[in-house]
């Protein structure tokens, strides 16, 4: 039998998770299929499908993004991410966490345990090399965060409707393995969206990147992101499970505005 990829062992890591974790809590699940093109500067240069089993107190969720088109002559590149956890009194509190990353020069894999929103042990494999501009993590960076595949479940407001100010208006204090920042939304208004599974209202929120350490303070990219404030996020309501999940989300980069938004965005009962 031929040695499954580290794709296929993420993958099925990934579902593996979120069997356990349904048949732990024995409560109906939904699953969201979606699936995502990035575009640039209105030029589609990727795709992104990802897979999430949702109930009211937990998530699983794996994804899978490569590049397509024409992008491909420049950076053939493609990744994974996997994550599960528990959402509790309207936090997430993740579990697991676990990401690949390949293009034509390296993988690098970075695996990350959590528990009770602080992290318990992280594996970066191969380890990202010291920079002196690199700020360094404080004593408390790896509390009080979730992960970057936690960070894209958002518990919609304890009271009132799914759509409203409350639900944009939060702090998501993230840690992905190597940097520490915060990602502020704040409300912007409604919007009706159309993809496939999909009709209804999203809510949108502007966004706004904040370093707080792990990066390197004199890449100019770092300088940029600090300073934009053209970042907005659509989140669309799963009423079912008291969530709000990203249907689409914009970034002005030094190089143009990257779009990433839903095609398919189908909720089935598991």
């Amino acid at each position: 039998m031929a040695p499954r990829s580290p794709w296929t062992r993420l993958r099925l890591a990934a579902v593996g998770m979120a069997a356990a974790l349904v048949w732990t809590v024995g409560a109906r699940a939904d699953v969201l299929h979606a699936t995502y093109r990035v575009s640039l500067i209105g030029l589609p240069i990727g795709a992104v499908n990802l897979s999430a089993d949702l109930t009211p107190t937990s998530y699983s969720i794996v994804g899978e993004a490569k590049v397509t088109g024409l992008a491909k002559l420049f950076a053939n590149a493609h990744g994974a991410s996997a994550g599960q956890g528990a959402i509790i009194h309207g936090h997430v509190s993740p579990a697991t966490f676990a990401t690949i990353a390949a293009d034509s020069h390296m993988t690098r894999t970075i695996r990350m345990a959590l528990a009770g929103n602080t992290v318990t042990g992280i594996d970066i494999s191969p380890p990202f090399e010291d920079k002196r501009d690199r700020v360094p993590l404080g004593p408390g960076d790896t509390r009080g965060v979730v992960d970057p595949v936690g960070a894209v479940i958002l518990p919609a407001p304890t009271s009132g409707p799914l759509l409203s100010p409350a639900a944009c208006d939060r702090k998501i204090p993230i840690f992905d393995g190597y940097t520490r920042f915060d990602i502020t939304l704040t409300y912007v208004g409604e919007r009706a969206v159309s993809a496939k599974g999909y009709d209804g209202p999203v809510v949108v929120c502007a966004a706004r990147y904040v370093p707080i350490s792990g990066h390197r303070r004199d890449r100019p990219a770092t300088k940029f992101m600090a300073d934009n404030k053209d970042l907005e996020v659509w989140l669309a309501p799963i009423a079912s499970d008291h969530v709000l999940f990203p249907f689409r989300v914009s970034v002005r980069t030094m190089i143009g505005t990257t779009v990433v938004e839903a095609q398919e965005f189908r909720l089935d009962e598991k």
